[in-house]
């Protein structure tokens, strides 16, 4: 698909969508009473913070006139008081608002990352991991300060505002109003600049994202680049996804910038026109103009625009959010297309009978990969797909694990319609081996217990042994204990395999699919483990693909699939006999390895 190119960008949004915040409103609600908590300690800081300038204008409308010593000590007390108190509950708000902020960032990582869990392989396929990645990691941390202090900062600086109006009020009404009409310029700009900022924003979102999918893909293929001398050719590339990265951070802050020195002017413009009003006042002697009321005002003006400096600081932070929400609730809302119905029931203990009946199957419309296929496996029955590329071999043993739904047909295990079980009591049933064996970071003895976590150390070793990885493991530092980095990468690919197919082994499952799972290994090797590979297929019903022709002689059954029908099927002797397409492809490889030798 088209999308699945780092260099692509993502769809954008339109509109802003209010939901996203009412959606984030929900992870609040746990930590109601620690949020009720930090408000009202903010509020009650506030509040009485207001006191201070009403303090001033006594001690210099009365106090000081009347040589009342003992009143300026008094307001000085409380003044300190006040200051002390504030400092205490903005301590304990900050400590709160932060732990309810990583509280809430952690459900929101654990509820992407589980969901991540559950989405079909369609739609790993479909995008680049490293936008992936970048969801889970980079956005939420992008909205981290929100959460933490910029929602209780909104609503006391809200309440704080309030407050002052309500104190500017008590002193003189006229010059409250005076000081409010700056309000309607910033939100008049404010809504003129919203959508651009928005978009911005959303540009900037698409830019970090392809520049991440691009770095995950070069660590992942930096064998290929070194291999292929490319190093040059990638730096330039990635110069041009982090200058376009650049470009449209620089953009997108432009637009957050513009408030700041907004806010500052208009604050600005207002407080100086307030000075005149009120020295004008003073200079004709206004009964309601005083020096007191000159410094209480002045007080209440710097603390007028400070709430809304700070608001319009939440406003760019609740733009530049609502960008990554849509990317993260984005991803928490794609479709599990592979789930349990509301009836599905526990898989009963398989005893191994496997049906196609009539399955047809397509990655995208219109192109169907299988076409009504019909097969059954009766229990303990080993089957060998082979086939071109592309034939489908892999696609009929994905729908049997139910990593994709059916378009149409029926996959029975014992009788049961596997559409109609829990796909956990399925799959643990089950045992995959692919040709790609990834192996965790952690040590050999965890990776061959990641199939079975409550077996034992013999257990493990006994697996192992059995398919011939025990020798190479112990000729190692530090045995099973062995650290092996992700991927695999200290071990060669065979060794891979190897393990891969010891943890299948210790995973005991009743249906074993092994999808070129000796690919890598040598011949010499692949002798020695026949023997362990007999013992992995005993008892148990096993769909086996492969392109070495010599791996599935023995199986008792052999289909041959092209176009996504099954052309032949039959044991490796009668497929001979009929001299068909499987006669062919085996004579083939026959006469190469003749050649070759």
């Amino acid at each position: 698909m088209a999308r699945n190119r780092y260099d692509v960008d993502e769809i954008i949004e339109e509109s802003f969508d209010i939901r996203q915040l009412k959606r984030l409103g929900t992870y609040l609600v746990p930590h109601k009473k620690k949020m009720i908590t930090a408000a009202v300690l903010m509020l009650s800081a506030s509040a009485l913070t207001m006191l201070i300038p009403r303090f001033f204008m006594q001690v210099l409308d009365e106090c000081i006139p009347e040589k009342n010593f003992g009143g300026v000590l008094f307001y000085s007390v409380l003044s300190l008081l006040v200051i002390f108190y504030s400092v205490v509950t903005l301590k304990k708000k900050i400590a709160l608002t932060n732990q309810v902020g990583q509280d809430i960032i952690h459900q929101i990582r654990t509820d992407i990352f589980t969901h991540l869990q559950e989405l079909p392989f369609s739609y790993y396929d479909s995008r680049p991991h490293g936008k992936i990645q970048v969801r889970v990691v980079n956005y939420v941390n992008n909205i981290s300060d929100l959460l933490s202090n910029g929602l209780i900062n909104t609503i006391t600086d809200l309440c704080s505002l309030i407050f002052i109006i309500i104190f500017m009020m008590t002193i003189d009404w006229r010059l409250t109003l005076m000081c409010m009409c700056g309000l309607p310029v910033l939100a008049l700009f404010a809504i003129l600049i919203k959508g651009r900022q928005h978009r911005a924003w959303q540009i900037q979102s698409n830019k970090q994202s392809n520049l991440n999918a691009y770095i995950a893909e070069s660590i992942n293929g930096v064998r290929v680049t070194q291999s292929f001398v490319r190093e040059e050719e990638n730096s330039g590339i990635f110069n041009r996804l982090s200058n376009s990265y650049r470009t449209s951070w620089m953009n997108a802050v432009k637009y957050n910038f513009m408030m700041g020195p907004t806010v500052d002017m208009i604050s600005m413009i207002t407080t100086v026109f307030l000075y005149v009003v009120i020295v004008s006042w003073v200079k004709n002697g206004d009964a309601g103009a005083s020096v007191g009321v000159l410094v209480a005002f002045t007080g209440y003006i710097s603390r007028f625009w400070s709430p809304v400096t700070t608001l319009a600081s939440f406003y760019n932070q609740l733009l530049t959010a609502i960008s990554y929400l849509e990317r993260i609730f984005e991803t928490i809302d794609e479709p599990v297309e592979v789930r349990d119905t509301p009836d599905a029931q526990e898989m009963p203990p398989i005893c191994g009978e496997v049906t196609f009946d009539q399955v047809s199957f397509s990655y995208e419309d219109g192109v169907k990969i299988l076409d009504e296929v019909s097969f059954t496996a009766r229990p303990g029955e080993s089957f060998a797909i082979v086939g071109p590329t592309g034939a489908g071999k892999t696609t009929i043993v994905n729908l049997l694990s139910r990593f994709y739904n059916v378009d149409s047909g029926t996959i029975r295990i014992d009788g049961v319609d596997i559409s109609r079980v829990k796909i956990h009591s399925l799959r643990s049933q089950m045992g995959v081996m692919m040709q790609d064996s990834f192996i965790f970071s952690g040590t050999i003895m965890d990776n061959i217990r990641y199939g079975n976590q409550s077996a034992s150390d013999e257990e493990v070793i006994r697996a192992a042994k059995t398919v011939c990885a025990h020798d190479f493991i112990m000729e190692m530092e530090d045995g099973y204990q062995t650290q092996v980095n992700e991927r695999g990468s200290r071990l060669s690919a065979g060794q891979r395999q190897l393990i891969s197919f010891a943890r299948a082994l210790l995973a005991d499952p009743r249906i074993l699919i092994l999808d070129e799972a000796t690919s890598s290994i040598d011949t010499e090797t692949e002798l020695a483990l026949q023997k362990g590979l007999n013992e992995l297929l005993k008892g148990r019903t096993s769909f086996i693909i492969a392109h070495r022709l010599s791996t599935i002689q023995n199986c008792d059954t052999i289909l041959y699939v092209n176009h996504g029908k099954i052309m032949e099927r039959g044991s490796h002797r009668e497929l001979l006999e009929k001299k068909g397409a499987y006669y062919e492809l085996y004579m083939s490889q026959y006469e190469f390895l003749k050649n070759a030798n």
